[in-house]
Formats: C-alpha cells, structure tokens, sequence
C-alpha cells in the first residue's frame, strides 16, 4: 500500500519495527520502531521518558516526511 500511495504522489513514512521487511515491500522512507509489541513506546519507562521517546520517534517521521527520497532511505536518526 505504501507503494501505491507513493505512485499517487502523496509521500509516506514506514514506522517499522523490522526494517528488512520495509526494505522488501518497497518502502521508500523508512523510520524504525522500538519493539514489535511496542512500535511507538517503551512501557518500561519512566511517563515523562516515554513521552521524549515518542516525540522524538515521530519527529523523525516528520522529518523524514519533508525529506525528498529518490532510492529507499532509512532514517536511523
């Protein structure tokens, strides 16, 4: 679906937990995840130190969003 997307002209970020799979689906912007049964947080972390996790994870998406890609990019930081 990410590629289809993509194909329509509106660009799209891949948050994934397993990048290998992003990288054979064809994912263009790929930003990988903390954990399979967590994508997007840590519930062993203190509130206020999730809460900098996840912000951090999706400004990363939204930069990567912003960021013109020509081959398959993975956004490790």
């Amino acid at each position: 679906m990410v590629k289809e997307i993509e194909r329509a002209g509106i660009p799209v970020v891949h948050v994934c937990t397993v990048v290998p799979i992003s990288l054979t689906v064809g994912a263009n912007r790929i930003v990988p995840a903390v954990a399979i049964p967590h994508p997007l947080g840590n519930p062993a972390l203190e509130k206020a130190e999730e809460k900098k996790l996840r912000r951090k994870l999706v400004e990363r998406a939204l930069k990567a969003l912003q960021t013109e890609v020509d081959k398959q990019t993975v956004f490790e930081n």
